[in-house]
C-alpha cells in the first residue's frame, strides 16, 4: 500500500496564464456558448470589462492541478468548488493546495485555491483515492 500524504502537506503551485484563447477554447470544449465567454462587446454590454473564464474550465484546471500532484492512478471522487472573482484575459491564476484530511481507506481531501490579481477566483476541496499509486 502506498503511504498517504500527511495533513498539511502542500501541493506545488500551478501557474496558469489566462489568455483569450484559453477562455474561448475552454468554453467551446465544455459546450458553454454563453456570449460572455467569447464575445467582448457582448460581455461589455452585460457589465463585464472583458470575456471571462467559465466554471467548467475552472473545474477542469482544479482537477488537473490535483491529479498532476496525486499521480496517474488517482481517482477523483468529488470536486466541490465555489467561484469568486472572474479570470479575465491578461490575468494569471495561481493554484495552491494542501491536504486537509486522510482516511485509512486511502481517501484524501485537498483544499484548493486559485487566485489572480483581483483575489480568489476559485476555492474548494477535491476528494480522491489512489494518491501516489
Amino acid at each position: 500500500m502506498t503511504t498517504l500524504p500527511k495533513v498539511g502537506e502542500t501541493l506545488p503551485d500551478l501557474v496558469v496564464p489566462i489568455t483569450p484563447t484559453r477562455i474561448v477554447s475552454g468554453a467551446i470544449a465544455s459546450r458553454d456558448y454563453q456570449d460572455v465567454h467569447h464575445d467582448v462587446p457582448a460581455a461589455r454590454e452585460k457589465g463585464s470589462p472583458d470575456i471571462f473564464m467559465n466554471i467548467l474550465t475552472t473545474n477542469g484546471y482544479v482537477g488537473r492541478y490535483v491529479t498532476d500532484w496525486a499521480g496517474p492512478r488517482a481517482r477523483i471522487l468529488k470536486i466541490a468548488i465555489r467561484l469568486g472573482v472572474p479570470n479575465y484575459p491578461g490575468d494569471t491564476m495561481t493554484l495552491t493546495g494542501a491536504v486537509t484530511r486522510t482516511e485509512e481507506d486511502g481517501t484524501v481531501e485537498v483544499a484548493v485555491r486559485g487566485a489572480n490579481r483581483l483575489g480568489d477566483h476559485v476555492t474548494g476541496t477535491v476528494t480522491l483515492k489512489g494518491v501516489g499509486e
